[in-house]
Formats: structure tokens, C-alpha cells, sequence
């Protein structure tokens, strides 16, 4: 048994996880200090150069792992290499400690739309006619929409088109998780007595509407008034 090996079995339990998360730190530093994709070293080297065990390594490797920093590949040419996480990642992440954390259903709304407010706001100041091209399609089948079939799909593309002419990450990526947990809580059956399909889609159609005459105060407004639509009637859900 070498002295790496023999660092993991003697180390103090109560010291262990402190050790385990200021390995993960230090590996993402320099993961986050080289190319993405570029290779951090093998577990053996890593593990000599931050002068702890393998094992403490390969759990620290685990949480970047999660976070989707980092890349183990085994086998020739094998070792830690590293990487950015993708949009995907972060959601993961963001979602799992909302359900740790779980809000109620009128915080949920509150969040979704202050963040859709400002999407739909920041969508109508752009110039892109490609995607103005795709938001005006869109508007013809939501105005065609009389079932709920299909809407969800709707909803999405909807979503992605104002992300697209945003175009501003972090903003993006709260508002998806945002967006999420609310679609989540429908899915459970929370507030879905209170759903219209026409207030969805006249709501909707306002909003592309103003964001097509590339007008931000009202596209800010007609996603507000939706919103508040949809607070009012969950009020008087609330008083049944």
C-alpha cells in the first residue's frame, strides 16, 4: 500500500468532507484556468500534486462530475479532463434544490412572472428578423390552438424564441427553472382548475403582438396583465 492510499485510510472521518470539498475546489480552479476539454491530469498525478488520497480525489471528481465540469475518461489516454457545464447541467442543479426547497405555489407564480415580465420586455428590443420571422409563425398556430393538446409544445417554443432574442444566459437560465418548477407544480395537479385556454392564448397573442411592433413597455405590460389574470383567479380558487 503506497502513501497516497494510506492518506485515505487515516484520515480523520470528521476532517473527511471538509478535505473532500477543498479538493473539489481546488479542482475547479484549474479546470476552470485551462481550455475546455483540455486534461488536468491523471488521478494518480492529481492526487500527488494536491497531496491527498485517490480516494478523496476520485469523490471530489464526482461532485464536478455532477456539476458538469469535469470528464473522467478511463482506458489509454484516460484522466480528468475538463469541461463547461451546459445549459442542462445548471438547470439539473438549480431544480434539485428547489425540490429541497420546495415553495409554494403562489411564490412559484410570483418568480415565473417577474422573470417572464422582463423576458418579453427585453425580447421586443430585438432587431433579429429571422426570429421575428419564427415568432410570428408561432403566433399563427396559438391563434389556432383550441384544445389543450399540443399546448405545452406551444408554451416551449414560445419560450425558446424569446431566449433566443434575449440571448442572455444567466437570465435564461433562471427563468427556465423558474418556468419549470411552475410546470412542475401543474403536472402535480396544483392550480390546474384554474386554467382557461382562452386567457392563455388572447394573453399570448397581446404579448407577441407588442414584441412584434418592437415595443418593450407594452410587451412588459400585456405579460403583466396575463400574469395578473391568472393571481386573480387563483384568489378566488383559493376562496372555494
Amino acid at each position: 500500500m503506497n502513501l497516497i492510499q494510506q492518506n485515505d485510510l487515516t484520515e480523520p472521518a470528521a476532517g473527511k468532507r471538509q478535505i473532500v470539498r477543498h479538493t473539489a475546489d481546488a479542482l475547479r480552479r484549474r479546470i476552470l484556468a485551462a481550455p475546455a476539454g483540455e486534461q488536468i491530469g491523471s488521478l494518480q498525478t492529481l492526487a500527488r500534486e494536491l497531496e491527498v488520497g485517490i480516494v478523496t480525489v476520485q469523490q471530489a471528481a464526482r461532485i464536478l462530475e455532477h456539476e458538469g465540469l469535469l470528464e473522467v475518461r478511463r482506458g489509454p489516454g484516460g484522466g480528468y479532463y475538463g469541461r463547461r457545464p451546459q445549459m442542462a447541467d445548471l438547470e439539473r442543479m438549480l431544480g434539485a434544490y428547489l425540490c429541497g426547497e420546495p415553495g409554494s405555489w403562489r411564490e412559484i407564480l410570483d418568480i415565473t412572472s417577474l422573470l417572464f415580465n422582463r423576458l418579453c420586455a427585453a425580447a421586443a428590443r430585438c432587431d433579429d428578423q429571422a426570429l421575428h420571422g419564427q415568432l410570428l409563425d408561432l403566433r399563427s398556430q396559438i391563434d389556432a390552438c383550441d384544445s389543450m393538446d399540443g399546448l405545452g409544445q406551444l408554451e416551449g417554443r414560445l419560450q425558446d424564441i424569446l431566449f433566443k432574442m434575449v440571448s442572455q444566459p444567466l437570465f435564461e437560465l433562471l427563468t427556465r427553472v423558474a418556468l419549470g418548477s411552475a410546470r412542475d407544480v401543474e403536472r402535480d395537479g396544483t392550480g390546474a382548475d384554474m386554467f382557461d385556454l382562452s386567457i392563455w392564448r388572447h394573453g399570448r397573442l397581446r404579448i407577441i403582438d407588442a414584441i412584434a411592433d418592437h415595443d418593450p413597455a407594452l410587451a412588459h405590460f400585456e405579460a403583466d396583465r396575463q400574469n395578473r389574470q391568472v393571481l386573480a383567479t387563483l384568489c378566488a380558487f383559493d376562496r372555494l
